[in-house]
């Protein structure tokens, strides 16, 4: 049984441009076979009655169809709404996002069915890999912002297989559809905001994509660009939003912010314990010494009661086995102690307990034993990430 492809068509007084292009996909469609085809013309009620053109044509194509929106929902909307039409009444499997102006190339869909055949879930078009291009008769401005945007997008995701963040040519399965689109119905996703966001979901929930579908893209000849500010300022916003969210969310930076925390109130007590513990010496036992214990000690306390509600909330101790578990951890810190007190005891033999230098504003003296304490507790976070993963908050 043939699959069926729907090419979604969003329009904004695109009069000029419909006829043309629904054609031209309707041309390239005649040399497809294994595949029931259609073209859905999403339309948010242009002023120049683009949708009256569409309905002539369906009256002539009976696979050129209409979804009228009554007010402008911008492009994302224009999108979602179609797809919802194309996956439900339409019974697609797979949907084309495709401009109106031609700017997109229909001789690539053959391209991107083969590679859906071939098991892909998502297609991507691009500008930006051997065989695709941009518009000759953008200024060097224009360029420049467009490539750049797109490395700025790769950059930030850390992702490079991806070229072309942007291009709004791309076949969609309706797998990724249904685990994507409920996502996306957010006043965030409109213009460019609206391709990152659903490619950058796609990816997340790891569906195989393929972004080597080369095409040249082709500027308008007929009517105005849709675009503006907004269409630069919230991907950005969007891109810088995910990514931080995501970082937040990874185990090893909950451990350093945990890992801060408890070097604070180390550094803290450290101060205080010096401060309150008399002055004495007796061989390896000094009052600095027995200082950085209790700091340490301290820090253990804090370190474990963050960590159990917060870096490994996911593998959260049952409260019957919190006290053995609170000794198990402060026998894994040992490594984490041994090197600390380590370190300050062979400091304080060699260099020396010593003022290093003054901060006048604040008058704060940094010294030596204070040097030895953050070089100290920097390398016992190595131990104690390994360890706590371990031993204390086991993978179940």
């Amino acid at each position: 049984m043939a699959q069926t492809a729907v090419v979604i068509i969003p329009t904004y007084n695109e009069r000029e441009n419909i006829e043309r292009t629904t054609l031209a996909v309707l041309d390239v469609f005649r040399d497809i076979s294994g595949w029931k085809l259609s073209i859905l013309v999403v339309d948010d009620t242009s002023p120049d009655k683009t949708y009256e053109v569409v309905r002539k044509l369906h009256e002539k194509y009976s696979n050129v169809h209409l979804l009228l929106n009554k007010k402008k929902s911008g492009l994302g909307g224009a999108y979602l709404a179609g797809m919802a039409h194309a996956f439900g009444k339409m019974g697609a499997d797979v949907v084309f996002e495709f401009d109106a102006d031609l700017s997109h190339d229909p001789k690539k869909i053959p391209l991107f069915l083969k590679s859906i055949e071939a098991g892909s879930e998502m297609v991507l078009g691009s500008r930006y890999i051997p065989g695709g291009s941009m518009p000759e008769n953008w200024g060097l401005h224009r360029k420049f912002i467009s490539v750049a945007a797109n490395l700025l997008i790769s950059l930030v995701f850390a992702n490079f297989k991806i070229r072309d963040w942007t291009s709004g040519y791309r076949a969609i399965t309706k797998n990724v559809y249904e685990a994507v689109h409920p996502l996306l119905h957010s006043g965030l996703f409109s213009g460019y905001t609206f391709q990152i966001g659903s490619l950058y979901y796609a990816l997340r929930k790891n569906f195989v994509i393929d972004p080597n579908i080369a095409y040249h893209f082709i500027d308008r000849t007929v009517g105005e660009s849709k675009m503006g500010p907004e269409y630069l300022v919230k991907p950005l916003m969007f891109i810088f939003k995910m990514r931080l969210r995501e970082i937040m969310a990874m185990r090893v930076f909950k451990f350093l912010v945990v890992g801060a925390t408890g070097a604070a109130v180390q550094l803290t007590t450290l101060m205080l314990y010096r401060f309150l513990l008399p002055t004495f010496e007796s061989g390896f036992f000094t009052t600095f010494f027995v200082a950085s214990f209790l700091s340490i000690e301290s820090a253990i306390i804090v370190n474990f009661i963050l960590n159990n509600g917060w870096t490994f909330a996911d593998r959260k101790l049952e409260q019957g086995k919190k006290l053995v578990k609170f000794l198990q951890f402060n026998l894994t810190s040992v490594g984490s102690i041994l090197i600390q007190l380590g370190l300050a005891a062979v400091g304080e033999a060699t260099i020396g307990l010593r003022p290093l230098f003054t901060l006048p504003i604040i008058n704060f003296t940094i010294e030596s034993g204070l040097v030895f304490a953050v070089t100290g507790i920097l390398l016992g976070m190595g131990w104690n990430f390994f360890a706590y993963n371990k031993f204390i908050w086991k993978k179940k």
